[in-house]
This record gives C-alpha cells, structure tokens and sequence, in this order.
C-alpha cells in the first residue's frame, strides 16, 4: 500500500522534536511537504541543519503560504504544528481543502474554537485529531495498564504531577495572560487530558494558577498550577489532583509523577518518559531501547487479595513508551476510515477543564461542571 503523504505546517521545534521523529521511521508515511514562510538560503552550502526544511529535506516540497499548501492536491494528512493562535485557521483551510488533520496541542484556545472544528471536520469526512502525545509516555501506558486489569478496585485519589525544575523553555517574559499561553494550556493539556482518559467528565473544577519564578512574579501567565477534579455518581468518592511547579529542585527518579490508590491497591510513580531525552541524545525512535525507562523511574505497586491482581507489594518494569504508536494509530483511522484513538471531543473536554479552572482561580470557588 502506497504511503500517506504528510504535510506539515511550521518548521519549529515541535515539527522538529515531537513530530518527524516519530514519522520518518513509519513506513505508512511519506514526508512529502512544509510550510514554512521563511524564504529558501541562496546560498546552501553553508545552512546549519534545522534551519529550513530545504535544506533538511530537498526531496520534499516547500510552501511560503497556507492557500499554497492546501492547493496541492497530493497532500493526504496535514499536521499543524504552527503556533496555537493560527490553530483554528490553519486546521479548517485544511479540512475544507480535503485533507485529514492533526493538530499539535493545545488543540485551540477555547473549547467554542474547539467545537467549531469538530463540526467541520464532521461536514468533511475527514478524521481531525489532536496530537495528545503523552498518552503514549511509558509512565501512563504502565498505570493505564493496571488501571485496565482492575488492580486497585474503586480508586478513590489520584495525583498526576507534571513537574520541571525552571526550565529554558518556561522562561517566558509575556506578564499579560495571552490566548492559549501558560503551563495550564502547556504542560496542563496533557495531564489533563490523561485524567480524563482515565476518569471521564468531573462533576467540579477548582482551580489555583500562581507564577513562581523569580522572573515572573506577578505575572498573570501561570507557571504553576493545582486543578481539583471531584466526581458524582459510582465515582462519588474520587477526588484527582493534577499539578505542574516549574520549582521542583528534585532529581529525576525523584520527581513525583502518580499516585493512585483504591480500595485494593495502590501505586506510586517517579520520573518522566525519556523518549525526547532519548531523541536529543541521538537515538532513533525505532531503535530497540528507545522510550525504555530506566529501573530508577520504576513505580511500586501494592494490592490487597481482593484486588483483580490478587495480594502483591511489587516494583513494577515500566511499559515501553512510543510516540511512534500514535502517528500508527493515524495510519490506521485514515486507511480503515474508523474511529481515532485521540478523539477531538475528549481534547475539547480537556480545554473545558481548562477553561473552568481559570474561572475558578479567578473567582476563588469551585466551579460546577458545564459545557459551554
């Protein structure tokens, strides 16, 4: 079978981390255009790798505007990669251009964005999906895992940290609070986004955003975050936290990630996915040992005999984490024209979360769930 033509939009970072690494070793795709405004080297002898997709793929084609781009025909899938403000243009011109989209997290800026590209994506017949990659990290592919078999009977706590130690990248100088900006829509989409997965719509959000670094104090652009989900019905009894401090001065393995505990088991977990670790220190997505944990970032499990596991006190071996297995997870939605993996609906929920969040940090109550 003929491989599917990908085009993507933006030649930045996550083009170039968190996307083309997982595709180029994928048989299903062929990487077949860019859109880049920047205007090709004269001179190319002398380019840095990374600097412009020419230069880095001759064989590919290369666009300066979105109405280019959409106009060829043979691109089949379109990732867009572009910053979070052009989400919603970029992703519709596709759409009605007859392409299937992926959109880079966060997936827009407001849930009413998001349900407009649902509704074209459904007049289309297009898949649209949302690049929720960290649902592939080794750390929740092994909770989901155990959360799977049943091993901790009715869960009444969960905590899901997203924690960094002031990193480069959060260094950011915007005091307003800009569209999309802040590690709620940053680091949060994610975490959020995997509680959701797991738990399904909460019956309350309550929300605390703070900006800690030295440097940003007093800006209303969120650094750092707590958001409080609490649950109705068989769920009455769980209360899930997710959290992300960019002031965490802890070693990896002890970096806290999850905890879970029911009424028959319990599990904690340290460390991060090393998977884009893995990439900057040169190794292949398809190598053998990539997205392998190392044995210090391992969780520990504990069940009682009336968990689906029977009685254990255990260090779990991570699952292997594959960013590679969502871009596969594509292949298939697009050539067997069945349901994503990665439904826009649930990323739409998670911009809710979001949204409701800031509500409640703004007005210092708990906020009820609603849709719009």
């Amino acid at each position: 079978m003929a491989p599917i033509k990908i085009g993507l939009l933006g030649y930045g970072f996550s083009t170039k981390c968190f996307h083309l690494p997982f595709i180029l070793p994928n048989p299903d795709f062929e990487v077949y255009a860019f859109l880049q405004r920047k205007e090709p080297p004269k001179d190319k002898s002398n380019v840095e790798a990374g600097v412009h997709c020419t230069i880095d793929y001759p064989n590919s084609k290369h666009y300066r505007t979105i109405d280019e781009f959409c106009a060829d025909p043979e691109i089949e899938l379109v990732s867009v990669c572009t910053a979070v403000g052009a989400h919603v243009e970029h992703a519709e011109k596709a759409l009605l251009a007859g392409k299937h989209v992926v959109v880079e997290k966060p997936f827009t800026t407001t849930s009413a964005e998001a349900d407009h590209l649902i509704e074209v994506a459904k007049k289309s017949g297009k898949v649209l999906t949302v690049f929720q990659n960290r649902r592939y990290d080794s750390d929740f592919l092994t909770l989901k895992h155990l959360f799977n078999q049943k091993a901790f009977g009715e869960v009444t706590e969960f905590q899901n940290h997203y924690d960094s130690d002031n990193p480069e990248w959060a260094r950011w100088t915007d005091m307003g609070r800009s569209p999309g900006g802040g590690m709620l829509f940053g680091l949060g989409t994610h975490s959020i986004d995997q509680t959701l997965l797991l738990f399904g719509k909460p019956k309350s959000v309550t929300g605390f955003v703070r900006a800690l670094r030295k440097e940003g104090r007093g800006s209303a652009t969120d650094d750092t975050f707590t958001v409080i989900l609490q649950y109705d019905g068989e769920q009455k009894e769980l209360i899930c936290t997710v959290k992300t401090t960019v002031i965490s001065p802890l070693p990896m393995e002890r970096m806290p990630k999850f905890l879970i505990r029911g009424t028959t088991g319990a599990f904690v977990k340290t460390g991060e996915d090393p998977q884009v670790d893995h990439h900057f220190a040169g190794m292949k997505a398809d190598d053998a040992k990539f997205g392998l944990e190392p044995e210090s970032y391992y969780g520990y499990l504990s069940t009682t005999g009336d968990s689906a596991l029977g009685e254990s006190k255990r260090v779990v071996q991570s699952e292997r984490g594959s960013y590679m297995d969502y871009y596969r997870d594509v292949a298939k939605a697009i050539r067997d024209k069945g349901e994503v993996v990665v439904k826009p609906e649930e990323s739409r929920m998670g911009l809710r979360v979001i949204e409701l969040a800031r509500e409640s940090a703004e007005k210092g109550v708990t906020v009820p769930w609603s849709e719009k």
